[in-house]
């Protein structure tokens, strides 16, 4: 089989890695970063998937980039079937993650809050945008890692 953009063990699933750990760091920073998060659970829920976001695209960053030096992409079923899974559920956690916190970041805009003084409503939408992106990304490498998949159980 020829070999698809992003699938694991090519350059291009390395390319998705890195962005979805950068996408997964730069929500973090934006979100944690001298601001007190801790008021709402669903700020708490992005900071919690975010970080295990960061450690699985981190983990399959250096995978991808082992395979590529050596010119060798990991093809077994059962990693793959893994590989899968993994950014099949992260996907959905980092959508509801996302979503959740832009709307409670959008509800605290428009009550005219209190809590969202200055510029600390915009960092946490673009923490939310950050989020999103990094679903995106992984959500993208799960269909071509799924569209992969079928042809290794021949």
């Amino acid at each position: 089989m020829d070999e698809l953009p992003g699938a694991l063990g090519s350059s291009g699933s390395l390319a998705l890695r890195l962005g979805q750990a950068i996408f997964s760091v730069a929500s973090l920073l934006f979100m944690c970063f001298d601001i007190p998060f801790y008021s709402y659970t669903a700020f708490c829920y992005l900071v919690t998937v975010m970080g295990l976001l960061m450690a699985w695209s981190l983990t399959l960053a250096m995978v991808d980039a082992f395979s590529v030096l050596i010119k060798l992409p990991t093809r077994l079923p059962g990693i793959i079937s893994l590989v899968v899974l993994g950014d099949w559920v992260l996907s959905f956690l980092a959508l509801a993650a996302s979503c959740s916190t832009a709307s409670v970041a959008d509800f605290l805009i428009h009550s005219r809050s209190s809590f969202c003084e200055g510029t600390l409503c915009t960092r946490y939408q673009l923490s939310a945008t950050m989020a999103f992106l990094a679903w995106f990304l992984t959500f993208s490498s799960s269909l071509f890692n799924l569209w992969l998949l079928p042809s290794l159980n021949v």
